[in-house]
């Protein structure tokens, strides 16, 4: 008998149990909170070191806005950890975000050096400074993968729904 067979879809970025675990778990909106948060509180932070670097005026500011960053870094990568394994059953390095999180380990190795660096005092603040210039830079590029992601998970999720109407017709 010739049975007639339903178009595929690919689990992309997240299977349909794992979209679902998303969607309902607390740490979701959480995530979101704290990524916007963390972009304020790095753009504020890169003005104060411009300022210090330009004036030499606000080098206490400049520093501790680092550290603030870097104790909100933490932060969102400890309740990211959390995420993946709500989402994914996995702490870290889930399938979908591999690549997103080696990177993540890079950036958070940056500002942990930069971390060291204030609390050894074998740096110049302008050493440390551009050290954690360095850090936002690669910081960047970790948010913009971020956010290639999110692109990619409304394209999946747009994709899917107009799959199933056609499906249904």
């Amino acid at each position: 008998m010739n049975e007639v067979q339903q178009p595929s879809i690919s689990a992309g970025l997240y299977t349909p149990e794992e979209r679902a675990r998303r969607d309902a778990t607390i740490w979701t909106p959480v995530q979101g909170f704290l990524a916007a948060f963390q972009f304020i509180v790095f753009a504020v932070s890169v003005c104060l070191i411009a300022r210090f670097m330009v004036t030499g005026q606000g080098e206490t500011a400049a520093i501790w806005s680092v550290v603030f960053k870097t104790l909100v870094l933490y932060t969102i990568m400890v309740t990211g950890s959390i995420w993946e394994k709500v989402v994914f059953d996995k702490w870290l390095f889930a399938h979908s975000f591999f690549w997103e999180d080696v990177f993540s380990f890079l950036v958070l190795g940056l500002h942990t050096a930069y971390i060291w660096s204030l609390y050894t005092g074998n740096m110049s603040t302008h050493q440390q400074l551009w050290l954690a210039l360095a850090a936002y830079a690669a910081y960047a590029i970790n948010a913009g993968q971020f956010l290639l992601k999110l692109r990619a998970a409304r394209v999946q999720e747009r994709a899917t729904i107009a799959m199933h109407k056609e499906l249904a017709v």
